[in-house]
């Protein structure tokens, strides 16, 4: 239940309307030993993305994501720039911000990017559930207007089972490691705006 409470809701698209930019959070590929990439259980958020864009509700998709170890050469957002091109998005269309190695410098060089493209909010906001309400705050406090649109939901957003309260489920407490991380990021995101 607190994953329901935690998670936000996605904001209603206006019809017709397109907007400028989906703005996409990393955290969706891992590296390999060998210095290439694979896609792991978050890849819903490029997933969404592609959509919005397949679709027609955005002009651009920015990926937004570095590397926690900078030196080795590969980045999240590169590695997804090349997955975009395989399936025939134009570079026109795909914005990379590829020096971000957290929230905080997801929203940071996004805004920067976005700035110097001339690119008009709002923007759509594409991360996974139980990352997005850190994600919208991290965001505004940059002044940046976005709106939340949620994916990959781990929990809270599937239909109950009457098993489901009474049977143990070791992915449950698996789980729970990603609210009590989004819960304390939280935190400290309200602790160093003030």
């Amino acid at each position: 239940m607190y994953s329901r409470a935690w998670n936000v809701d996605p904001a209603p698209l206006e019809k017709g309307k397109v907007y400028s930019t989906a703005i996409v959070l990393g955290g969706f590929t891992n590296e390999t030993r060998t210095g290439t990439g694979f896609y792991n259980d978050h890849a819903d958020r490029l997933i969404e993305a592609v959509r919005l864009k397949s679709t027609g509700k955005v002009a651009s998709i920015l990926m937004s994501g570095g590397n926690e170890h900078p030196n080795d050469g590969f980045t999240e957002a590169d590695y997804v720039h090349a997955t975009l091109r395989e399936m025939n998005f134009p570079d026109s269309v795909i914005l990379i911000e590829n020096q971000s190695t957290n929230t905080v410098t997801n929203a940071k060089y996004s805004k920067k990017l976005l700035d110097a493209k001339h690119l008009k909010g709002p923007y759509i906001l594409v991360t996974s559930a139980f990352h997005m309400r850190r994600s919208i705050y991290i965001y505004k406090q940059n002044g940046m207007d976005v709106i939340p649109y949620p994916c990959d939901y781990i929990g809270g957003n599937n239909i109950m089972l009457f098993s489901d309260y009474f049977v143990p489920n070791v992915q449950t407490l698996y789980d729970w490691s990603f609210y009590i991380k989004e819960s304390f990021g939280l935190i400290v995101a309200h602790i160093t705006a003030t």
